[in-house]
C-alpha cells in the first residue's frame, strides 16, 4: 500500500537536504504547466523551503488556451512567477532550421519548444539565484515521454520514482485542488492527451511497472519497445575512457 503521508513528508525532507548540500539560500526554480506533475513539485518545494523560495515560470508557445489553469496555480500557492512566450524564439529557430536544412522532421518541430523551454528556466534560475527542478514521473521516463534536456533536464527531481497514480496521491496529500492534480494530461506540443500519444493509460502503465500485470499482450508489448527504446535518455551520457 502506498502511504502517501509518509513519501510526502520524505520528499520534503529530501529537497531540504538537497538545498542544504546544493545551494544554501537558493530558489527552486521550475516550469509550470498547470498539470499535476508541476503542480505537485511547486507544492513541495513550497512545503520544504517556504513560498519566497519558490519561482515558477510559465512559457507558452504564442497563444495557450490552458495557461489560465497555470496562472491559478501560482496563485494558489502564492510563489513569484514569470510569463515569457517562446513563440518569437522558436519562429526564429525553426526560421533557420528551414532555411538550411533539407528537411526539417515533425519530431524535431515537436522536441524543439520543450529544449527552449528548459533554456528558459536555467536561464530565470541563473538570474534568481536558483537550482531547477526536473517534474517528470516514473510512468513518463519508463516510456520515454519525455525530451532529452527538455522537460528531461533539471538539477534535482523529486518525482522521478513516483507513478503517476503514486504523483497524484502526493498532490492530493499536499491539498492541491482536483483542478490540478486531476487535469487531463495534455503535451502542450501537437494538442494531444498524453494518453492518446502513448496509445495506453497511466493506471494500465503504473499497473504494469509497479505489479509486472498488463492483461493485454498487445499493450503489453508496446510499452516494453517504448521502455527499451528509451532506457539511453535514464543514463548518463556515455563516455570513453583511455
Amino acid at each position: 500500500m502506498f502511504d502517501a503521508k509518509k513519501i510526502k513528508e520524505d520528499i520534503v525532507k529530501w529537497i531540504r537536504d538537497w538545498f542544504s548540500e546544493n545551494g544554501p539560500g537558493c530558489n527552486a526554480v521550475l516550469g509550470i504547466s498547470g498539470g499535476k506533475d508541476s503542480s505537485v513539485v511547486a507544492a513541495l518545494c513550497v512545503e520544504a523551503l517556504g513560498k519566497d523560495r519558490v519561482i515558477g515560470v510559465l512559457m507558452p508557445n504564442g497563444e495557450q488556451f490552458d495557461i489560465d489553469v497555470s496562472k491559478k496555480l501560482v496563485e494558489h500557492l502564492g510563489i513569484k512567477h514569470y510569463v515569457i512566450n517562446i513563440k518569437d524564439a522558436y519562429k526564429g529557430l525553426l526560421d533557420e532550421l528551414e532555411a538550411n536544412l533539407e528537411e526539417v522532421s515533425v519530431a524535431t518541430t515537436t522536441n524543439v519548444p520543450p529544449r527552449l523551454r528548459m533554456a528558459t528556466v536555467y536561464a530565470v534560475a541563473q538570474s534568481n539565484n536558483g537550482r531547477v527542478a526536473n517534474t517528470c514521473n516514473l510512468s513518463e521516463d519508463w516510456v520515454g515521454y519525455s525530451t532529452r534536456y527538455g522537460d528531461a533536464a533539471g538539477d534535482f527531481s523529486p518525482l522521478s520514482f513516483l507513478t503517476v497514480q503514486e504523483v497524484k496521491a502526493i498532490g492530493r496529500e499536499l491539498g492541491l485542488p482536483d483542478m490540478f492534480v486531476d487535469k487531463v494530461p495534455i503535451d502542450g506540443l501537437c494538442g494531444k492527451t498524453d494518453e492518446d500519444n502513448l496509445g495506453f493509460t497511466y493506471e494500465v502503465l503504473d499497473r504494469y511497472i509497479r505489479e509486472g500485470i498488463c492483461e493485454d499482450p498487445e499493450i503489453k508489448e508496446l510499452i516494453d519497445k517504448k521502455h527499451k527504446a528509451n532506457l539511453f535518455k535514464l543514463s548518463f551520457m556515455p563516455c570513453f575512457k583511455p
